[in-house]
């Protein structure tokens, strides 16, 4: 009988990065039922308080406010890079960070930590995009990217994936933006075996890459 494995995905994470994690859970010895529920960070802490999830994959620690009895498990972190399609990269007359004035700018949603990292980086570097565009859905945003429509933030650790999907490529890395990815848990070790397979990918192939 297949073991059930319910998980709930912050909607600010990349989808790529989801499924990188989520996909061994679905080839181990032991059969898993997987489970995938998408929704803002504050109804997956609600739904695993409540025992209604397994596991909850962040991109940003669960803090001691919430007054949720969960534990924080660091899966691993990545710079942050900006990608922007062939047909935008061609556009630009300087170099990276300075192409960024007054260039295209796609941003996640206000609920993304990465978010605010990124103005916090550009207002210290003095560089002044034109937002035109904010979204929820990091798949949207990728999209919109891929057409040409404005410059994107995502993990370098999936550069090659979103070449390969996108056809976009890294304009330039900020390596004093860190993301981090957390899976938070109702145990302080990692005993469900799914949960022990996502941490093991994490660490050993997702975010080894730089």
């Amino acid at each position: 009988q297949a073991l059930s494995f319910k998980v709930g995905v912050s909607d600010v994470v990349p989808k790529t990065i989801a499924y990188r994690l989520l996909s061994p859970t679905l080839h181990m010895q032991h059969s898993i039922k997987l489970h995938c529920h998408e929704d803002k960070l504050e109804n997956l802490y609600a739904a695993l308080a409540l025992h209604q999830l397994d596991l909850v994959i962040a991109d940003k620690p669960l803090s001691s406010g919430h007054g949720i009895k969960a534990f924080n498990h660091l899966l691993g972190e990545s710079p942050l890079a900006l990608y922007a399609s062939e047909s935008l990269l061609g556009q630009m007359n300087t170099s990276f960070p300075d192409n960024l004035n007054q260039a295209p700018l796609l941003l996640p949603g206000t609920d993304s930590a990465l978010r605010l990292n990124l103005e916090r980086w550009l207002s210290q570097q003095g560089l002044y995009p034109k937002v035109v565009g904010e979204f929820d859905d990091s798949a949207l945003m990728k999209a919109f990217g891929q057409e040409g429509v404005g410059i994107f933030p995502a993990p370098l650790a999936i550069a090659e994936v979103l070449l390969q999907q996108h056809k976009v490529k890294p304009m330039g890395v900020i390596e004093e933006i860190k993301l981090r990815y957390y899976a938070i848990s109702a145990e302080r070790k990692l005993k469900h075996p799914a949960v022990v397979a996502i941490s093991d990918t994490a660490q050993h192939e997702l975010f080894t890459v730089r």
